[in-house]
């Protein structure tokens, strides 16, 4: 019998478990896979080690960050080493590439370079963004929770922030897209604020969320760009070092099959195996679709509940590339690259948008002497795949956009290949046992919102990309500490701050 449950390692049930740890439960993560991390896992091959999603990371050893992540790592005693650049990136356009710099001023030289009317209104648009970022940055994330009790320690401690922020009250709950009709009319300013809406939450402006780009253009100018020494593993091993360090307990190659439900309450689950653990809470940070129809028997859930649930629209799944490469003559390359490869396609179709990360760049252990470690993805349904006789030509065959962008970036790139990992989205559901490999809900902002840790059954939580805020490390990693507070007393919660 343990206190809490964690079903899933992923950065969500993780920062959970810890900080509940932390707090003093005793905690178990149950993790299918042989390795922790979920989505942000590493995983190695003939020496390169590889990232097997997350990238891009902000301000994970910045004390002034508002990463919630850091502020999580920090609380458990824990710390990453950390390599700092700039330019974060390179965008590449069909009529050229832009560099992506975390300085403000310096970005809007370069897109004055493509277009100068749409710089002036890109800065309007910035700013805007970056006053909303003013107001949300006075309310640590680390205080969140979500019960009634959040709505007093709101108006108690942080209540002339709150004041502060009514201005920006209607964009808070609003899309990117109402900020940038706007301010920005200039077409290719406006292609661009969609790519970068795209790259957060795989949807366009109009269907993200305000907060999320502000706090992503709040922390590029605020804080620092930086890459964790030893890969997103890096930041997994912390959060487990963390975990154990407060007496919590990981348990790899431990699949969870059923959430075991008495009386309406989630009373502990069952492994494959037949094995029973009892707990008083369990969290799960398996997908939506993944908990209430995999976890869950359809009777354990109110049917007006379960079917709007599983109605939530899923953005697509992936293309993988991961590649070893040969690095001699690529002295000066950059680790982050987006390739849109024809202007005349919307950004989000499958295959057109193309997203690069060559880590090898900042962090020379991820891969042999003398060569770099490449991964390349882009969006691909789910939908048709099939492993049969046709299985291997068709990955090949939808692998070619990701070879057309790369040689964008390195044009002799298939000659330096000594390594080839091709994953397709049913490598994606199988390796990361997300519903149909997606990446995650493509909640439309305006139209509905992401639901909080709670569920109907008692005792029963969810984190990850599911739940509120949503998508990308820095939400995931928030869903954790608000799904840990609000199973504390308020004194407990507020004792970080």
């Amino acid at each position: 019998m343990v206190d809490v449950i964690v079903i899933g390692s992923g950065i969500g049930g993780l920062v959970a478990g810890a900080m509940l740890a932390y707090y003093g439960k005793k905690v178990l993560i149950c993790e299918s896979h042989s390795i922790p991390g979920g989505a942000a896992h590493s995983f190695s091959r003939q020496g390169f080690h590889f990232d097997s999603g997350p990238s891009f990371y902000c301000g994970l050893a910045d004390p002034n960050s508002l990463n919630p992540l850091q502020k999580v790592l920090n609380i458990l005693g824990e710390s990453i080493e950390t390599v700092v650049y700039d330019p974060f990136g390179h965008y590449h356009f069909p009529e050229g590439s832009l560099p992506v710099y975390a300085d403000g001023s310096s970005y809007l030289e370069a897109v004055a370079k493509f277009t100068p009317q749409g710089a002036k209104e890109l800065k309007l648009f910035q700013d805007n963004l970056l006053q909303l970022y003013a107001g949300l940055k006075e309310v640590p994330p680390i205080a969140l929770r979500a019960d009634f009790w959040l709505i007093p320690i709101l108006l108690g401690k942080y209540g002339l922030s709150l004041l502060k922020m009514l201005p920006s009250l209607g964009e808070i709950g609003g899309s990117v897209g109402q900020i940038m009709d706007k301010w920005v009319k200039d077409p290719w300013v406006r292609r661009l604020i969609d790519l970068e809406c795209f790259l957060l939450s795989g949807l366009k402006a109009d269907g993200t969320v305000a907060p999320e780009v502000a706090f992503m253009f709040g922390e590029r100018s605020n804080s620092v760009i930086e890459y964790p020494i030893g890969g997103s593993g890096a930041i997994v091993d912390a959060l487990v070092r963390g975990l154990e360090r407060w007496g919590g307990e990981l348990r790899l190659n431990a699949h969870v099959e059923q959430i075991l439900i008495e009386s309406d309450k989630a009373v502990g689950v069952r492994l494959r195996g037949g094995e029973v653990i009892r707990a008083n809470i369990v969290i799960s940070n398996a997908t939506i679709w993944d908990t209430y129809t995999k976890l869950l028997q359809p009777e354990d859930l109110p049917a007006s509940f379960r079917e709007p649930a599983l109605a939530t629209p899923a953005v697509e799944s992936f293309m993988h590339l991961h590649l070893g490469i040969r690095s001699d003559g690529l002295e000066g390359l950059t680790g982050h690259h987006v390739v849109v490869l024809d202007g005349d396609v919307d950004i989000s179709v499958p295959g057109n948008t193309c997203m690069i990360s060559i880590p090898s760049v900042w962090d020379a252990t991820l891969a042999p002497p003398d060569h770099h470690v490449v991964h390349a993805y882009t969006l691909e349904s789910f939908s048709g795949w099939q492993k049969d006789e046709s299985y291997q030509q068709r990955k090949r065959e939808k692998a070619e956009s990701l070879f057309l962008a790369l040689e964008k970036v390195i044009p002799d790139i298939r000659q330096r290949i000594t390594l080839e990992l091709i994953g397709t989205p049913l490598t994606h559901a199988r390796f990361l046992r997300r519903y149909q490999g997606t990446y995650g809900p493509g909640i439309v902002a305006g139209k509905d919102s992401f639901p909080g840790p709670q569920t109907p059954i008692s005792g029963l939580y969810r984190v990850g990309d599911s739940t509120m805020p949503g998508i990308g490390v820095p939400a995931v990693a928030a869903s954790g500490v608000i799904c840990a507070n609000t199973l504390v007393s308020v004194d407990k919660s507020l004792s970080l701050l």
